[in-house]
């Protein structure tokens, strides 16, 4: 048990952070191209179709309150974040931060866990982008066959069954080599999305305002109930429960800004301009989710979003409700498209950085920290995360993962405020660029806000991860464990390096 608790000690992590040379990753990013990186990962498809689906299944017109509560734990989670990534500024996000404060076997547990958030979500999300791509090329009388745009598992209504998404597996491969090229190119390309996504949400923001219906607002906070889906499945409508549901399903709204901290390793100035990535671009997002959801709401009627597909309610209720705006509706569209380009960019690049870090420290194959000799990027890793996230997206349907993807992410969320906790005891003498402020009470309020949030997804959503975290644990037990770096460091010697770590 004590091996399994054993912390990395952070002399080592800080030695890692100052690796300069051509096995290391190249600082590329500044303040505002990390802030872009953050904006770019958090809005996506996302803000439209969980909007959506929140006011249809769950809250009603409260949606409002589900993203501010959603909000305030992220903002919780956002700070502590950003004291751990100006302190221990390396790649690795939430795996690393667990590592030097609770020890290994829940580091790994962590690191397993961030592939829902990252791998997983980034497969989900290229099945998504394919749907609308396809879309688009349907205006222009281009449509990809059914069968080369659906999974194997999927069967049209006229009996077409699927063969491969080629649409998702080219999007994925076309971002993977954009991730290889380096660093500074993604960045750039990432830039310039994030602009026309945020262009486009505030038209639907500004014009959509003079179309509310001030009746669609009444009441604001529905009496509370039960609603069952079209697809059978129950959930508490209205009252707190509803809300708290209604705060865990539009979380995967704000999913990503985290993913800034993975990119630690590659910011010129890290202690400066971390904070101000996860920060920044998580002020800028739930300001805009706030104005979004309650015109949204304000607009059509929760049965509006109730009949139709959440993917199309968006549109639907400009086309019915904003007339002369249907140009507006197409906006949609190509901003979701938009959207979900950007967060599987910033996904993949997560996700190869997380197992960056862990391969450094043995626990996952050292292919996973090769680094191209020219590009200094982990293109090894991109290129094996294609092949694993392409199984994924070209193969099996889009509910395959449903709300896994928010419940590892708070999970992790919850670690993280534990851990700003833990090392405020044990290291009170380490430098911090950034700080928390009155801990232990806000990271203690960020546990709080993201359990509730876990609690509103329901018991199915509990099992799910917990079969997931029982995979890893096979993984971690059968080759991590065997391999991991820090193990095989004498205790004694771990304690000179990292004083109070280890007990």
């Amino acid at each position: 048990m004590a091996s399994l608790s054993i912390t990395k000690p952070l002399d080592i992590l800080m030695q890692e952070a100052q690796e300069t040379g051509e096995h290391s990753l190249k600082r590329t990013l500044g303040p505002i191209s990390l802030v872009m990186l953050g904006i770019g990962a958090i809005i996506g498809a996302g803000l439209f179709v969980r909007t959506a689906a929140a006011i249809a299944d769950r809250g009603g017109p409260s949606v409002t309150i589900a993203f501010m509560v959603a909000g305030i734990g992220c903002a919780v989670a956002g700070l502590c974040y950003g004291e751990f990534a100006s302190m221990i500024p390396v790649a690795g996000s939430a795996y690393t931060y667990s590592y030097c404060t609770m020890g290994e076997l829940v580091a790994w547990i962590i690191g397993w866990d961030l592939v829902l958030e990252y791998a997983v979500g980034a497969a989900t999300v290229s099945i998504g982008w394919s749907e609308y791509f396809n879309r688009v090329l349907g205006w222009f009388g281009l449509p990809i066959p059914y069968q080369w745009s659906h999974s194997p598992l999927q069967v049209s209504d006229t009996g077409i069954r699927g063969i491969l998404n080629v649409p998702a597996l080219f999007i994925l491969l076309l971002l993977t080599g954009l991730l290889i090229k380096g660093t500074k190119e993604s960045a750039i390309v990432n830039a310039f999305i994030v602009v026309l996504k945020v262009m486009i949400v505030i038209l639907v923001i500004s014009i959509g305002w003079g179309f509310i219906n001030p009746a669609n607002h009444t009441p604001f906070i529905p009496a509370p109930t039960t609603y069952v889906t079209m697809q059978g499945i129950s959930h508490h409508y209205g009252g707190m429960l509803g809300i708290l549901g209604a705060a865990g399903v539009v979380f995967f709204a704000f999913i990503g800004f985290d993913a800034v901290s993975t990119a630690a390793q590659e910011a010129k100035n890290p202690k400066r301009d971390m904070p101000i990535g996860i920060l920044g671009s998580l002020v800028v997002c739930t300001i805009l989710y706030v104005l979004f959801s309650y015109v949204l709401s304000g607009v059509a009627t929760v049965e509006d979003f109730r009949s139709t597909g959440r993917e199309a309610s968006v549109a639907f209720a400009i086309t019915k409700y904003m007339h002369g705006y249907e140009w507006l509706s197409k906006s949609v569209t190509v901003a979701i498209l938009a959207g979900f380009s950007s967060v599987i960019l910033v996904m993949l690049l997560g996700q190869s950085r997380v197992f960056y870090s862990m391969s450094k420290d043995g626990l996952v194959p050292r292919i996973f920290s090769d680094v191209h000799p020219r590009f200094r990027t982990p293109y090894k890793s991109n290129l094996l995360f294609f092949v694993f996230t392409g199984i994924f997206a070209g193969l099996l349907p889009e509910d395959i993962v449903g709300e896994m993807t928010s419940i590892g992410t708070l999970f992790a969320f919850v670690l993280v405020c534990i851990g700003v906790w833990i090392l405020r005891r044990r290291r009170p003498d380490l430098p911090r660029a950034f700080k928390v402020p009155a801990v232990p009470f806000v990271s203690t309020a960020g546990v709080i806000v993201c359990g509730a949030m876990i609690y509103g997804l329901g018991w199915t959503n509990w099992l799910r991860l917990i079969v997931w975290l029982v995979i890893g644990l096979v993984f971690y037990f059968s080759y991590g464990r065997r391999h991991s770096k820090v193990q095989g460091v004498p205790v004694p010697a771990v304690r000179e390096h990292a004083p109070n770590m280890a007990d």
